[in-house]
């Protein structure tokens, strides 16, 4: 092969594709209204405002005597989360029967009563007619249609009282953030005291549950 058919070889330096790029420091955050803490690099890291404080307890009993020392020592805005039910912490917290199955009734008859008040006037004054010489307020006829509206009107109003009463949808809590947490489905009990109750101040409220012997004890934030 000649010199033209030759495969030649350039040879030269051939700088980096990519310069290293490392990552920013954690503790960077500008400040913001919330607390602040320490991280591991030396810097702070802005805290949310406190949410609550929150007990653990081994057992039901533990559980069942703090509802009540918190309930007489007049706290209002707590709650309890086990991983079955108690019925005496249910008690001690004041819980009433939902009313869900009231507002169920009371839209279903409104429903059915709506539905039959329109058939009537639809047949009687709007469009009368004559079918096969019944009466146009033959009121048998007019049961199907008020009980299908009712039930429907029931099951609707039972679905969103519901929701409402359990103020849902809410797929997130701050509570989920507090340690050890995810042991309340399995075999841990907690108070938890909420930071909307006028009683509530960090540290006090961490006094408070630390005298009721718990396991542990933590304020719930945000983040």
């Amino acid at each position: 092969m000649g010199a033209a058919g030759r495969q030649r070889r350039i040879v030269r330096r051939c700088p980096a594709a990519v310069w290293p790029l490392h990552s920013r420091r954690g503790d960077l955050r500008g400040p913001s209204r919330g607390d602040t803490r320490r991280s591991r690099g030396g810097g702070t890291v802005s805290q949310s405002p406190p949410q609550g404080a929150i007990a653990e307890f081994a057992g039901a009993e533990g559980l069942i005597a703090a509802v009540r020392a918190a309930r007489a020592a007049g706290w209002s805005q707590l709650d309890a989360h086990a991983p079955h039910p108690v019925p005496e912490a249910a008690e001690a917290l004041g819980a009433r029967a939902a009313p869900v199955a009231w507002i169920a009734a009371a839209a279903g008859i409104s429903g059915a009563t709506i539905a039959y008040g329109v058939s009537w006037y639809l047949s009687v004054h709007d469009y009368p007619l004559n079918v096969g010489g019944r009466p146009p307020d033959a009121w048998p006829v007019f049961l199907p249609a008020a009980y299908i509206v009712g039930v429907l009107w029931a099951a609707a109003a039972a679905l969103l009282g519901m929701l409402r009463l359990n103020r849902l949808p809410r797929l997130h809590h701050p509570v989920f953030h507090a340690r050890g947490f995810h042991r309340a489905s399995q075999d841990r009990y907690f108070l938890h005291l909420s930071a909307e109750d006028p009683l509530f101040e960090p540290e006090a409220a961490l006094d408070f549950l630390r005298g009721l012997a718990p396991l542990r004890v933590s304020v719930v934030r945000a983040a």
